[in-house]
């Protein structure tokens, strides 16, 4: 532990470290307090309505798994954007560590960066903001691999209703491999707005502290109280009641 310790900077002080754990662990933790103080985010709510899809999906002609296929490519097209974007931010993010000392005295100008940072607290948020930045990367290119599971577990689907018991267990494990590609997207969208607050720690502990708790507070609206959250838990219930 004290050698760990010594190669942190010397005003990396209790608030610092409350501060950084907070982005990760609220970054972490998301889903699962989701589930404990609402119905689980939308992703798994959505997860039935995937299922109905792929059984659906079983039985239709070749012309209409087509346009199936189309949706997914256009995710699938979405996520590499992404992918693309945070690997230029994280080009980006390797320049300036590469010249972290000059980038520390052109920040000595702002007013809203705190003036008491040392050279290597400065230079291990940066490195913090890049390891955000490469976790979203990660999320991103495996949420790609996912997707591409799902291709070709659908290409699998046979064409008749799933009427008998592998083929419904093939339709499930589809839509689990599906959801599990979007929660991957998410989470490395979700990664954004934590890197978004992690930037609040240039300007102080406290300042990131509040921006955590108001970038968790705006995403736990959107996944419980928005009127998107509202129609999809209303959708969920309308198509479990009509499956009963």
């Amino acid at each position: 532990m004290s050698e760990i310790l010594f190669y942190l900077p010397t005003d990396f002080a209790l608030p610092h470290v409350i501060a950084v754990a907070l982005i990760f662990a609220l970054w972490g933790l998301y889903t699962p307090i989701l589930r404990l103080i609402g119905r689980g985010s939308l992703n798994s709510q959505l997860h039935v309505v995937r299922l109905r899809w792929l059984e659906m999906h079983q039985d239709i002609d070749r012309e209409h798994r087509v346009f199936d296929a189309i949706l997914l490519g256009h995710i699938s097209n979405s996520v590499s954007y992404f992918g693309s974007g945070t690997l230029l931010v994280l080009a980006g993010l390797v320049g300036a560590l590469a010249n972290v000392n000059n980038v520390f005295l052109l920040t000595r100008g702002l007013k809203f960066v705190d003036k008491s940072m040392s050279l290597e607290l400065f230079t291990l948020y940066f490195g913090l903001l890049t390891l955000i930045m490469v976790l979203c990367f990660f999320s991103f290119t495996y949420a790609l691999r996912k997707m591409a599971y799902t291709f070709a577990m659908l290409g699998g689907l046979q064409a008749t209703p799933a009427e008998t018991e592998q083929s419904r267990i093939m339709g499930e494990q589809a839509a689990t491999v599906l959801t599990e590609a979007v929660r991957s997207i998410n989470n490395g969208i979700r990664g954004f707005y934590y890197a978004i607050a992690a930037l609040f720690l240039f300007a102080g502990p406290y300042a990131a502290i509040v921006a955590t708790l108001a970038v968790t507070a705006l995403l736990f609206y959107r996944q419980l109280f928005s009127p998107t959250a509202v129609a999809i838990a209303r959708y969920v219930d309308a198509l479990k009641d009509g499956r009963r």
